[in-house]
């Protein structure tokens, strides 16, 4: 078999002799020889496959030590490394998509309440909490309030007061007169602020370590809500008849239907389905999801712990916030759904509809 000096291979391959370098002393394509006088590399003509896989995969801006992984596998294995890495490219480029929104309408922003031509807008609330049909003690905490909602899930020994400690930091903003322009900060700082009371709280109990807490909060600017999401608390958007889901889950089981490694299916039912990959906890400083979305009249949100996603179908929730206008009726019928369907875990959830008022 004839050998490729490393000038003829890189033309081949379109890889530069500088990468050919490179990619040998990690590992990554290796040459069929090296001279042991020179040290001149040769290269055999069915290398070129390999070499072809690691230049598009470096188009891909796949890492050299994961592609050095990918190298090792079978083909269908291989391919399966391909789809996982390409989508959680596409989820990080959602995520940024999602901040570059939400620092263009903050950056843009105009409250049209102050237009002559719309007539203010205002929200009409219910928040209600359960302890469900199994668990001895609720440690979910719901609040709803002319400018906050909010749903905290706390979990491990001192997951009550935990969850309460980091809405408790947040009801602070509703005395606050926030101009646009401090917006995206203050709710940093809130953030961060709830992380500090949930680190206070959690130390001061037994396993500090095992305890913390899911935060969705929608703060009311006048014309647009702010959403702060950590965990796998949801929040929901009814508009024109249909339901969004306007969270993504922080949790094991959604990073792998993120990655292609399970389908959403399969999620439902996975073991380790609860359990999380951000949370506000002790010896954490993860970053919470911040976006915002424009109110309309006639909007409906929901906010809830999973003791309701979880064992609640969607369309299920779907027909009870189509149907059921009061607030305080809606929130009282979700729960009784969640309990139907056995009340496995402490259940809480927020409604709130964006109502004109008329002048």
């Amino acid at each position: 078999m004839e050998l490729l000096t490393i000038g003829a291979f890189s033309k081949a391959s379109r890889l530069s002799p500088k990468a050919l370098r490179l990619y040998d002393e990690l590992g990554l394509l290796t040459p069929a020889r090296v001279d042991p006088a020179n040290g001149y590399r040769f290269y055999a003509p069915g290398q070129l496959e390999r070499a072809q896989l690691v230049a598009w995969l470096r188009r891909l801006g796949m890492p050299l030590a994961r592609i050095r992984e990918v190298g090792e596998l079978d083909a269908a294995a291989a391919a399966q490394e391909v789809r996982a890495f390409w989508a959680r490219i596409e989820a990080d480029t959602t995520a940024r998509r999602d901040l570059a929104t939400f620092l263009i309408d903050h950056l843009t922003w105009k409250d049209p309440v102050m237009s002559s031509t719309t007539n203010p807008l205002h929200l009409r609330y219910a928040a209600l909490s359960d302890t469900g049909l199994v668990r001895d003690s609720n440690q979910d905490t719901a609040y709803a309030g002319s400018r906050l909602l909010a749903v905290a899930d706390g979990f491990g020994p001192a997951g009550a007061p935990v969850s309460a400690a980091a809405v408790e930091v947040l009801k602070r903003l509703e005395g606050d007169s926030i101009p646009a322009g401090d917006l995206l900060n203050v709710l940093g700082d809130a953030i961060e602020q709830a992380q500090q009371a949930v680190r206070g709280v959690a130390s001061s109990g037994p396993a500090p370590q095992e305890a913390g807490t899911t935060l969705t909060a929608m703060l009311w600017t006048g014309s647009q809500l702010a959403l702060v999401h950590i965990g796998d608390s949801r929040a929901y958007l009814l508009r024109n008849g249909e339901l969004f889901q306007i969270t993504h889950d922080h949790t094991l089981v959604q990073s792998m239907v993120d990655e292609g490694r399970i389908t959403a299916d399969e999620a439902t039912s996975h073991p380790q389905r609860s359990l999380l990959m951000r949370a506000l906890v002790e010896a954490s400083d993860a970053a919470a999801d911040i976006r915002l979305h424009d109110a309309r009249p006639g909007d409906r949100y929901l906010l809830c712990s999973d003791g309701l996603s979880a064992v609640v179908a969607t369309e299920d929730l779907h027909q009870v916030l189509s149907a059921v206008a009061d607030p305080e009726q809606a929130v009282r019928e979700l729960i009784t759904l969640a309990n139907r369907a056995g009340g496995p875990d402490n259940v809480s959830c927020v409604v709130a509809d964006v109502l004109e008022l008329q002048q």
